[in-house]
């Protein structure tokens, strides 16, 4: 029998909050899995104790933010609108249905203006602190990689900018170890106030005293952003161009995210690599493995993990060598003798180590005349071929050798499941596609509560979870309790024998 007219409205029922949100509820097991008094003592020093109005509750600003990232809303004020009519948003914020929320400029202002990125990185490591102390970090191997999210930048209003180029951190340590090969060949070491050599291509009608002048000075030309400044321009392929900004991410096995840093979405991801290894390395001194991708495959990093102790699991890189020439592998090069044989078995001797840190190995040009496959060796007008070998080339080799030892190998295949993962789950369900933030540091504060609500939902389940398996046992192992002492009233009483 069908009924109609259910339009009962207005009506007055004395109900509490408690019981309308269900107990299997996500805000639930978030509520439980951590005490968020904690953020008393974390903002306390911000907030003045005498002077001023009597401010909004900290915990609830950091609620509000952290609901915004739980659901993927893009803004505070459409986190806001939700939060006026979600019964489990007011049971979470501890907000009666009557009670009036905050306004979204107000919380806007004190993570704008008074939360500082210490503050912020303060709650993600707190986070971060509660999921170690639960048993649910697993930090022997970590993954890391970089993931881009869209600026807030019309792609149609930029400049073309001359900016310094950004000089390599591993600079001085390179220069000693270059200075120190070329003593080694005979020859003068390098001088750090050397000038380069010009460029013999003119560029522009530029002159080489110009040019010379411009490479020592290390300017570089740009493509920036006039909406935001701060952001980079992220070119992937021939068809993608858009600014973004890069966050380059270190997870572990779990999936939790133990480190964060953002650049502009020019930054390479091996450039960034240091950021994040040094700060990682820090907080969990018990890392053993790093995995990482092709892009991370470069003499500074396999070095630098390599001297920490520590193993670079990573991918083939392929080398960039002449189409349709020998294959890389028929260029061998002999320790003993430091020098390197090519496939017609001719020697390419040691030449010079260039600023690069690459050696030099070049033919002999009376011999390359002769050979039948030099077409297949070098296009170069002197018949003279060079191969060159990077000072820190060892350091490559080691990493090809975990590159082929199953124990590495199967870590590097749990990429999938674990950082590209972590980016997969940030885009589609907490939605990192895209920023609505400009600026660098509100972008890196935004990323780094983002990646700390992922970390406390994470957690939230798995003690969800732990705890319904303990309740499980505590059950089963009652009701073998309970049978166990039936059968032994049953034996007692002689209804059946035990035999």
């Amino acid at each position: 029998m069908m009924e109609k007219g259910k339009m009962e409205r207005g009506v007055v029922e004395v109900v509490d909050t408690e019981s309308l949100v269900p107990q299997e509820h996500l805000l639930r097991k978030v509520d439980r899995a951590v005490e968020f008094r904690k953020l008393y003592e974390i903002v306390e020093p911000l907030y003045s104790e005498e002077e001023g109005r009597t401010s909004i509750d900290p915990v609830v600003l950091f609620k509000i933010v952290l609901l915004q990232h739980l659901d993927g809303i893009p803004s505070l004020r459409g986190t806001l609108r939700r939060a006026q009519t979600d019964i489990a948003y007011r049971w979470f914020l501890g907000y009666t249905l009557n009670e009036k929320l905050p306004h979204f400029s107000t919380v806007s202002y004190n993570f704008r203006h008074r939360f500082t990125e210490e503050t912020i990185e303060r709650v993600f490591q707190w986070v971060l602190n509660e999921a170690g102390t639960a048993g649910a970090l697993s930090p022997a191997a970590v993954f890391i990689d970089g993931t881009h999210i869209k600026a807030s930048a019309n792609l149609n209003k930029k400049i073309k900018q001359e900016v310094p180029a950004a000089a390599k951190r591993y600079r001085d340590e390179l220069l000693a170890e270059i200075n120190a090969d070329r003593e080694a060949h005979g020859k003068k070491p390098f001088d750090d106030g050397d000038p380069p050599r010009p460029t013999k291509k003119k560029r522009d009608n530029t002159s080489k005293k110009k040019l010379a002048r411009r490479k020592k000075a290390g300017f570089k030309t740009v493509t920036k952003s006039t909406t935001d400044p701060d952001c980079g321009m992220f070119v992937k392929g021939n068809h993608e161009r858009q600014f973004a900004y890069e966050a380059h991410t270190a997870c572990d096995k779990n999936g939790y995210v133990l480190e964060t840093a953002v650049t502009p979405g020019n930054v390479h991801d091996s450039v960034a690599f240091d950021d994040v290894y040094d700060k990682l390395i820090q907080s969990f001194p018990e890392v053993e493995t790093v995995v990482a991708d092709a892009a991370y495959k470069t003499p500074h990093i396999c070095k630098k993990v390599f001297r920490d102790g520590r193993i670079l699991s990573t991918a083939y890189k392929r080398p960039m060598t002449m189409k349709g020439g020998h294959p890389w592998w028929s260029y061998v090069y002999d320790e003993y003798y430091d020098c390197v044989i090519c496939p017609e078995y001719h020697i390419l001797s040691y030449r010079t180590t260039n600023r690069d840190g690459y050696r030099e190995y070049c033919s002999n040009p009376k011999i390359c005349a002769q050979c039948p496959t030099r077409h297949l060796c070098t296009r170069s007008k002197n018949r003279v071929k060079t191969v060159l070998r990077h000072v820190w080339k060892d350091y490559e080799e080691l990493a090809d050798d975990a590159r082929y030892t199953p124990e590495y190998k199967d870590l590097y295949a749990k990429r999938k499941e674990t950082i590209e993962r972590v980016f997969a789950d940030a885009k589609e369900k907490h939605g990192m596609r895209y920023t609505l933030y400009r600026g660098l540091t509100q972008v890196s504060k935004w990323v780094r509560l983002k990646f700390a609500a992922m970390n406390l939902k994470k957690l939230a389940r798995w003690k969800a979870k732990r705890l319904s398996t303990l309740y499980f046992l505590l059950f089963a192992a009652l009701m073998y309790l309970l049978c166990f002492a039936a059968c032994q009233d049953f034996s007692l009483a002689g209804c059946f024998s035990t035999s």
